[in-house]
């Protein structure tokens, strides 16, 4: 049986690195949600951080507890640092960046997950979204569905792990049409995920994934001999080889910073 969007039980989870100037924005964010806290429940797994994000989100925990169902928070270092003045989209560091960060997301979803119904990732500096956001696409009746995540209203999309047509279509061409569109590629800024999929058997790969499926780009972007997609982007091709179509709200925008 499906639930009514706020009686459903909702783990929103986030992983984190060297993110102490974004913790108190997330969590005023978090509060300002009109989905009830006791139907909420938060996961955080820290990782390989230079500053002190671990020790700022365990020094809260009491107080957060205090608000939502659960908050969890796990440490696990992957050891993988960019090197310094290197922006993280740098293509050559993209690969085992983003391996590290499925490997995360994995360790996080296994560590955390009970008996929710949804799973929302939720970046940590995502800095802005509509107080009813979680209510907006659980109501979607999607199983896997994403907003569009933009560094400004009306603006380039962000968050381009999210698209169709073998990468060449992105969420800002499909603005101002339908609410909900059908994509082959899923973003993790935010993404909304029904819990049973991910019991199912749905991870995010930390290696290509999909080598063969119609929707993969080509040429990879790892190279010929790495064909196939990682982390989010494999997710959502894994998703559609299980029967799960992913799906975006181009029209929803929620707001990244600007790091």
């Amino acid at each position: 049986m499906t639930l009514p969007p706020e009686q459903a039980r909702l783990l929103v989870l986030t992983p984190v690195k060297d993110a102490t100037r974004h913790l108190d924005l997330y969590w005023h964010n978090l509060a300002k949600l009109t989905y009830p806290a006791k139907a909420i429940s938060v996961g955080l797994l820290e990782s390989d951080s230079r500053d002190d994000t671990f020790e700022r989100l365990r020094n809260r925990l009491g107080e957060l507890r205090a608000r939502y169902a659960d908050v969890g928070l796990w440490k696990k270092d992957f050891g993988f640092r960019m090197p310094e003045d290197v922006p993280r989209w740098s293509h050559p560091w993209q690969l085992e960046r983003r391996r590290v960060l499925a490997k995360a997301r994995n360790h996080l979803l296994f560590r955390a997950m009970a008996d929710h119904d949804w799973i929302l990732w939720l970046d940590v500096d995502v800095v802005e979204y509509p107080a009813d956001l979680p209510q907006r696409l659980i109501s979607t009746g999607r199983g896997i569905v994403h907003p569009h995540c933009v560094h400004d209203y009306g603006g380039p999309t962000f968050d381009r792990n999210g698209w169709r047509e073998q990468g060449l279509v992105h969420m800002d061409a499909l603005r101002g049409g339908p609410d909900l569109v059908r994509l082959d590629s899923v973003g993790g800024s935010v993404l909304l995920v029904r819990a049973d999929i991910h019991r199912d058997g749905l991870i995010f790969p930390p290696f290509p994934y999909g080598k063969g499926h119609p929707a993969v780009r080509r040429p990879g972007p790892w190279g010929a001999q790495m064909e196939g997609e990682i982390e989010t982007e494999g997710l959502g091709i894994m998703a559609t080889e299980m029967g799960h179509q992913c799906w975006g709200m181009p029209n929803l925008e929620v707001l990244h910073a600007r790091n």
